[in-house]
């Protein structure tokens, strides 16, 4: 996000970079180092390789966005001063030609300061032509959306790459996850309570771990597809063909009939009875991922953006409402979630049982989701964001045109920016709040994949 204000800063008079502190360059590496080696003793060692995994791919994003901004603003010839990643305190800092790159000690975000972003800046005589308001309309609008533009640039891109080279997440042959030593007669019933039977699986010799490959012969492509199987077959037996350790097995088990609810994505329909079969086991839902060949990839890249599209479109047209939730037991876990909850997913996505290429295909689409939704974000015409620097930019253009097509030939005044400060300082102090509200909701009711 380009700065609304900035300072003057003309080569020929910069003062040099303030020496880095060193209480931060010394304290902050200590403090991941502590943390990485706590969290291993703990065995949440790549729990914490993948939240720091996020962090760094954040940083770098805001990196690329802040360089977009740059690259065009040097492109059109304005000059741009500053380049950090970070706010706060200077960690690091060099001056090449006009500008100074560096790291600051906060990594919440960076900036890139070019020289006459808006008329209340004050301009060295010898940059006046670079300002940034001096440029043609259509260069400004490209040098602030450019930010967005990159963000959009890298989700496609992640996409892309992730199904060329790892494919698509599919399902799996379901596994046995445990064995019962009984069926109960109702949901809510236990092995004590009249009506339970005995478990046909444990009879039969199922076991924990073994994963289910046909029914009567018919390959069972997913975990659905085999609960399906068995409720079909009350009291009918059932060849099951399931793998134990890298060895085929057929196994015949009987299930038992019992009152269950109807399998159904209406809940009026889940408050009836139906009689079921059942035979005694938890079943394992297991993921995993398929190569695709590159027309595949390419087509599956297309759905997956317009996944991503649809995903931020529900956010923000049906789940403004749960934001007032996310400290409840409700909090909806497909609601708002902030970059701790974020990285905290990242984290829990690498630390799970699942191959290791579905833990990177789910970590970058993680990134690519999150790298679209800033970029939509940034678009909005809220100042101090990018999207509100276009929208006061787009509005001068059309009150400008309107007027000299009414015959008006004085001179054209631009927008005051000092009167939309307020409006500017509100905005920052709600997104702050709400940054606050999400961050307090992601440590004390976090969103978690395995809930």
């Amino acid at each position: 996000m380009t700065n609304l204000v900035a300072s003057r800063a003309p080569a020929s008079s910069a003062q040099p970079a303030p020496p880095p502190n060193k209480a931060l360059l010394i304290g902050i590496p200590l403090f991941v180092v502590a943390l990485v080696v706590v969290s291993t003793l703990r065995g949440d060692g790549i729990f914490i390789l993948g939240f720091l995994g996020f962090v760094v791919a954040l940083l770098v994003s805001v990196s690329l966005h802040e360089g977009g901004h740059f690259w065009t603003a040097r492109r059109f010839g304005m000059k741009a001063t500053h380049f950090f990643v970070g706010f706060g305190p200077t960690i690091w800092s060099r001056r090449r030609g006009e500008t100074e790159w560096g790291f600051k000690a906060i990594p919440a975000g960076g900036f890139v300061k070019i020289v006459g972003m808006t008329q209340l800046e004050e301009v060295d005589p010898g940059d006046e032509d670079r300002a940034f308001w001096k440029q043609p309309a259509r260069q400004r609008v490209v040098v602030l959306a450019a930010g967005s533009t990159v963000h959009f640039i890298l989700a496609v891109l992640l996409v892309v790459a992730s199904a060329l080279f790892i494919g698509k997440a599919v399902e799996l042959n379901p596994g046995i996850g445990s064995v019962s030593e009984c069926v109960p007669a109702g949901v809510e019933d236990g092995c004590d309570d009249p009506g339970a039977v005995p478990a046909p699986a444990q009879a039969a010799g199922l076991q924990a771990g073994d994963v289910v490959l046909a029914v009567d012969g018919q390959p069972v492509e997913d975990s659905l597809a085999f609960l399906r199987a068995v409720r079909a077959s009350p009291a009918e037996p059932l060849s099951l063909t399931v793998d134990r350790d890298g060895e085929r097995r057929d196994v015949t088990v009987t299930p038992v009939a019992v009152e269950r609810p109807v399998l159904s994505d209406r809940e009026e329909d889940r408050e009836r009875l139906e009689t079921v079969g059942a035979i005694g086991v938890g079943i394992e839902f297991r993921s995993g991922t398929e190569r695709l060949g590159p027309i595949e990839a390419v087509g599956h890249s297309v759905d997956t953006m317009g996944q991503i599209v649809t995903g931020i479109w529900t956010t923000f047209s049906e789940k403004l409402g749960t934001i007032t939730e996310v400290y409840g037991p409700e909090r909806d876990p497909e609601g708002f979630i902030g970059i701790y909850g974020a990285g905290r997913i990242s984290g829990e996505v690498l630390a799970s049982d699942e191959t290791l290429a579905y833990k990177v295909l789910g970590f970058l689409g993680l990134i690519a989701g999150l790298n679209f939704f800033v970029g939509v974000f940034n678009l909005l015409p809220l100042l101090p964001l990018d999207g509100g620097h276009i929208a006061v930019l787009l509005y001068e253009q059309a009150r400008d045109k309107l007027k000299r097509l009414r015959g008006y030939t004085g001179e054209l005044v631009r927008v005051d920016l000092t009167k939309l400060l307020p409006v500017t300082y509100a905005v920052v102090v709600f997104f702050a709040g709400f940054t606050l509200w999400l961050l307090g909701a992601d440590i004390v009711n976090p969103i978690t994949l395995n809930p």
